[in-house]
């Protein structure tokens, strides 16, 4: 509703009192009785004129708002379908411009007024109302209807337009229209007036085998158009769904509310409850963003705000046979379901039933490996729109692996989907097992997952429902949690990080009161904190103190170009210029560690990275065309690296440059050539000198380009942190790769990630016997189970920073005993101790 502006004011010129002053003698003041008789003191003469401009004020403003406010006008703007069911479709009602549409569409306009003429509460507001498009089944109009209503009506309209009901409606010329399924949903009012005004559309039919493409203006060689409005109603055949796949997808950043932004519609008209996706900002390719319909229109809008230069999207659609029965009766050992038509997002307004059922003397369980079914606001506890049924109970949301089993051999899984927002779904297997053995040799869960004996009780959650850690009796070696009861292993104690999670594990370690603990363990009074001077030896004391402010130099402290120091954490490229020369946020070194491609990844499994994900992993390979090991592009013509990559053997010299070809973009081994992926030669190798074969110290190396790479989307240089960077114990980072997944086996062809976190060094150092020097960095979980291994050598740990978005490159991928064993982390070469040496070989 508009505020209005009554335009009102007091009127405040003399009021004509002639009338009242001819009944007035003025006489001589000896004279006061008949003073008195004649008329009223002016007092009181003047206390009536103000009563009296009151109240006509009031009686002005009364009229006022009731002519003018509760009167007023709001518009509003519906717009629905309705299905007739006496007409045959034919092709021309895809036509706006054909004959046969123009007159079907001025009966249904027809057909509208005569009915809203006859409820009252809707017959006296109506504007105006129009037909926008035509669909199978037997016929679906869209329409939209605008009306002017007062305030003070609107709910009564709000409530007829909710019960409005059709059934056969005779018009002009004796003919009629039956119909049924009418709604009406309200719009912005905005968004339908500019559609209305200046939006366009295209309306596109695809066929059996044809694949219909369709792109924003411009695309891909240069930007959309500021202030655009347009939209693509897409059409199959009947009987067919719409399988729309945005191949790329690069626009504004989103926006709350507004913005640059697509919608699109299991409809051909734009309406919030036939939803199916929302979509705004940059997809990596291999992001899932495949949808279908639930019938054979689907409609798609662009929205455009008048800032921003993006390339837009390119999409394309197909059609698909529509499922007439989803679901099916299994009967076997074992098997796979999925949602349907996966791994694209599954149609809206769908059941699917599957009956299992195993041989009679097992039971049967369902593993989901993957597990997508998310709307926005979806309430997980009671899974009221997209849900996963078994037994009686339902399954939404995002969820990790997880079992469900029965006790018999049947069970029933019912997936169903509402009207709007559509999700990748789901991928299971049943399986079935003796139900006195449900896991041989292994451990079963209370969930019925399986997992090896060896984690049992060792202070993790590996079940994902805890039962593997109930009732478990602590070892000397392990500590007992207060609030969780679990028990850890006893050197996480005094690690810096909250392993317990109610910090039990930490509280022996706690400084006295009114004292700071410093990052490295020591206690100084409190009163030393942000005094300017490094008390604790490692900068921590002055690293959190708010405004930046020039302090004594140290190790641990940064230093500006100026050769200031200032106390505050991490200040390079943060957006502010903390330096009095600005030195902290010159854009040569700040443009780095951006991602255009950083969204969540959704492939099965969780450890392929996307492409585009990580654009500085560089793969390098020596002359036989295999991966050997990785390096992380820190500008366009230089690599860093891990100088055990480039030890000589006695088959070959790794130390000559010429053996090397570097590429860039890489994300599936397989597939080393496309527009994204790059390739140079190495011209110069530089490996530490202090390198130590047996000890892995200093383990870094500068490789220099024989030419510059183009920065794109899929390439990009990663930030290298300033000496005095902090990377806190316990903090998550990246490690990436082309390595074994598993100990002693083949490399992968798909570009690896993994999240983990750096360990306490001091705790680190106890589990690998003292092996550690200053310039190594202990990342990953001492419980095992995830960590770089075999041809990650020389790769990248990546570290994302909150204040600032940008990548920053913590270690350099080094040594470990073996890949992912318990109480073996992996080691890396810590850059901030390198970063004298990188400046001197890199100018960086």
């Amino acid at each position: 509703m508009k505020d209005f502006d009554s335009n009102l004011k007091y009127n405040n010129r003399p009021q004509n009192m002639n009338g009242f002053e001819e009944g007035v003698e003025f006489l001589p003041v000896m004279n006061t009785k008949k003073v008195e008789k004649r008329g009223p003191k002016r007092k009181f003469i003047f206390l009536g004129v103000v009563i009296g401009a009151v109240l006509l004020s009031l009686t002005i403003g009364l009229l006022v708002w009731h002519f003018k406010y509760r009167n007023a006008s709001m518009q509003k703007i519906y717009t629905g379908q309705l299905r007739i069911t006496n007409y045959p479709f034919l092709d021309a009602y895809e036509n706006p411009s054909s004959p046969e549409y123009a007159d079907l569409s001025a009966k249904v306009i027809e057909m509208l007024k005569n009915t809203y003429q006859g409820v009252p509460d809707l017959a006296p507001h109506f504007k105006q109302c129009n037909v926008t498009a035509f669909s199978e089944g037997s016929i679906i109009a869209y329409y939209w209807a605008e009306f002017a209503v007062p305030a003070y009506r609107e709910a009564a309209l709000e409530k007829a337009m909710s019960e409005l009901k059709v059934k056969t409606v005779y018009l002009r010329h004796h003919s009629l229209l039956s119909v049924d399924s009418l709604v009406a949903f309200p719009v912005d009012i905005e968004l339908a007036r500019k559609f209305r005004d200046s939006g366009r559309t295209f309306f596109l039919h695809t066929k059996t085998g044809d694949v219909t493409k369709f792109s924003t203006s411009g695309f891909p060689n240069s930007p959309y158009p500021a202030n655009t409005l347009c939209q693509w109603a897409l059409r199959a055949d009947p009987d067919h769904v719409i399988r729309l796949n945005f191949k790329t997808f690069k626009m504004e950043p989103c926006k709350t509310p507004y913005g640059d932004y697509v919608m699109v519609y299991d409809s051909l008209t734009a309406v919030e409850p036939r939803v199916l996706v929302r979509l705004c900002g940059s997809y990596p390719p291999s992001y899932n963003l495949t949808f279908l319909s639930s019938q054979n229109v689907m409609l798609v809008t662009l929205f455009t705000d008048d800032k921003g230069k993006h390339p837009g999207f390119m999409a394309e659609f197909t059609q698909v046979r529509k499922k007439k029965f989803c679901g099916e009766n299994l009967r076997g050992a074992s098997g796979v379901i999925t949602s349907p038509y996966y791994p694209a997002h599954y149609p809206p307004d769908m059941e699917c039933v599957w009956d299992i059922q195993v041989p009679e003397n097992k039971h049967v369980k369902l593993r989901f490996n993957m597990f997508y079914l998310v709307g926005p606001g979806d309430p997980i506890n009671s899974c009221p729109n997209d849900y996963v049924e078994i037994n009686k109970q339902r399954y939404c949301g995002e969820r990790a692996s997880f079992v469900v089993s029965s006790n018999s051999s049947k069970t029933m899984v019912r997936f169903v989907s509402d009207k709007s927002y559509t999700d990748t779904g789901f991928t299971a297997e049943y399986l079935s097992y003796e139900p006195s053995n449900p896991c041989p040799g292994q451990y079963t869960c209370k969930s019925g997952s399986c997992i090896s004996k060896m984690l049992q009780c060792d202070g993790w959650n590996d079940c994902r429902d805890f039962s593997d850690e109930d009732s478990c009796i602590c070892t000397t070696e392990q500590f007992r949690c207060k609030k969780s009861q679990l028990c850890k292993p006893r050197h996480y104690v005094c690690d810096g990080v909250n392993d317990c999670g109610d910090h039990s594990d930490e509280l022996e370690c706690k400084c006295p009161e009114k004292s700071f603990k410093c990052g490295n363990g020591k206690c100084i009074p409190e009163t030393q904190k942000c005094d300017r001077t490094d008390n604790c030896g490692d900068g921590s004391d002055e690293s959190d103190c708010g405004k930046a402010l020039i302090t004594t130099c140290t190790d641990y402290i940064y230093k500006c170009k100026n050769n200031e120091c200032i106390t505050k954490n991490n200040p390079e490229c943060d957006g502010e210029k903390d330096c009095s020369d600005g030195s902290d946020e010159v854009a040569t070194m700040c443009n780095c560690g951006k991602r255009p491609y950083s969204r969540k990844t959704r492939i099965v499994g969780g450890v392929n990275a996307d492409i585009g994900e990580w654009p500085w992993q560089v793969s390098l390979h020596i002359k036989n065309g295999l991966h050997t090991c990785g390096a992380s592009l820190v500008s366009t013509t230089m690599l860093l690296s891990a100088a055990h990559c480039f030890q000589d053997e006695p088959a070959i010299r790794y130390s000559d440059p010429s053996v090397w070809t570097a590429y860039f973009g890489v994300h599936d081994q397989n597939k080393r050539t496309g527009n994204e992926i790059m390739q140079r030669k190495i011209k110069r190798i530089v490996a530490h000198t202090g390198f130590k074969d047996h000890t892995f110290d200093n383990d870094i190396a500068v490789l220099e380009l024989d030419s510059p790479v183009t920065l794109t989307d899929f390439i990009q240089p990663i930030c290298i942190p300033d000496s005095s960077h902090n990377f806190p114990v316990g903090k998550t980072l990246w490690v990436t790769g082309w390595g074994a997944t598993t100990e002693g086996g083949s490399g992968s062809a798909i570009l690896q990630k993994a999240e983990i976190r750096i360990i306490n060094q001091t705790v680190c150092n106890d589990v690998l016997d003292n092996q550690l020097t200053p310039r190594m960095l202990c990342a990953g979980f001492l419980s095992g189970g995830i960590d770089a291994c075999q041809g990650d050598s020389g790769g990248p740990l990546s570290s994302v920073e909150m204040s600032n978005g940008k990548v920053y490159l913590a270690g350099i991928v080094s040594w470990g005993d073996g890949c992912a064993r318990r109480n073996k982390p992996g080691i890396y070469t810590r850059i901030t101790k390198m970063r004298d040496w990188i400046k001197q070989h890199t100018g960086l």
